[in-house]
């Protein structure tokens, strides 16, 4: 046929004797590159993550374990004789290391630094308390400039914030997430202190007995509208610095020592201490409420200030139940 005797084209297919996906076909070899290429950036993943998970826990262990806290809570072992009975502290058992510790108490402590509402020597007389004691329970009355650094120098322990203002006590949750503050509703003044320091010494071995529990008290100075569990635990260390007590018609602080002084005594641990300080001891209130149900006995003058003072309130069985201090200190202190 002279029609088809012109130009010819000829046509290469691929041998018969291969399928179309095996091992040498250009596909095969796209998805095994493909597959290599996925376990390379897998492996490079992990080890990103785990370098960046070990780089976390040793710039700051207590966030290492914050995964795990959520659904445990670590007891920390009581230290400088702060031992008892009660709720343990809640927290990672590690302190924060001491260079960082005396790193942030002489910022604090620095006199230009405008943070602070609080003397440099009582700022440094405070830390080397919680230095010795810390991580522990630690129970502060009043809110204000220094509560970061009280919860910091704290860290590894349970530090729990009561005030009077609601507000403020929302506004600072809301800075420091984490934070564990409580509103007060104190129903003291301080115009009222003569009439409530006569009532509660006529009463000291009633309703506004040393030891007792405060959530059925009686005695118009305790302190009885706390979070149940806060009356639980073994306060190492109490700070008293608030409420306010600088007008007549402020709340003033005979609450807050007296219910310091009960909180200590009441632990059930033998031979157990707890450590309390009052701010402002200058002050008539303070310096009187101190004297009363915290006892000149238990003031320690190598660790106190004008401003401050440190007590030393021993808890357990052996405490007097009938009276906060010795006869002859009582005398002598009115």
């Amino acid at each position: 046929m002279k029609g088809l005797s012109g130009a010819k084209l000829l046509v290469v297919h691929p041998s018969s004797n291969k399928s179309p996906g095996g091992a040498g076909s250009p596909g095969a070899v796209l998805g095994a590159r493909r597959r290599v290429c996925a376990a390379v950036f897998l492996a490079c993943f992990a080890c990103v993550s785990l370098a960046t998970t070990l780089l976390s826990a040793a710039r700051d262990p207590g966030a290492a374990g914050a995964s795990g806290r959520a659904s445990a809570a670590f007891a920390v072992p009581a230290r400088g004789g702060g031992g008892g009975g009660g709720a343990a502290a809640v927290g990672t058992g590690e302190g924060l290391p001491g260079y960082v510790f005396d790193a942030l108490v002489q910022y604090s402590s620095a006199g230009g630094n405008s943070t602070a509402s609080m003397p440099g020597a009582d700022v440094r007389a405070i830390a080397a308390v919680l230095k010795r004691r810390a991580p522990c329970n630690l129970l502060v009355f009043g809110l204000g400039g220094e509560t970061p650094l009280w919860r910091a120098l704290n860290h590894g322990g349970r530090t729990v914030f009561l005030d009077e203002n609601q507000y403020y006590v929302s506004h600072l949750e809301g800075r420091h997430p984490g934070l564990e503050a409580y509103d007060v509703a104190y129903t003291t003044t301080v115009r009222e202190f003569p009439d409530l320091l006569d009532a509660a010494r006529a009463a000291r071995a009633a309703e506004c007995r040393p030891v007792q529990n405060l959530l059925f008290s009686d005695c118009r100075l305790a302190i009885n509208d706390l979070p149940n569990q806060l009356y639980d635990v073994s306060w190492d260390v109490i700070l008293v610095d608030g409420p306010r007590g600088y007008t007549a018609s402020s709340p003033g602080r005979m609450s807050a020592i007296f219910t310091a002084g009960v909180l200590a005594r009441t632990r059930a641990g033998e031979g157990a201490t707890t450590d309390v300080l009052v701010h402002d001891y200058e002050r008539e209130v303070e310096r009187a409420c101190s004297r009363e149900f915290l006892c000149e006995e238990n003031r320690v003058a190598e660790t106190s200030t004008r401003s401050l003072a440190h007590f030393v309130v021993r808890g357990g069985s052996a405490v007097r139940r009938d009276a906060f201090c010795s006869g002859a200190v009582v005398a002598a202190a009115h």
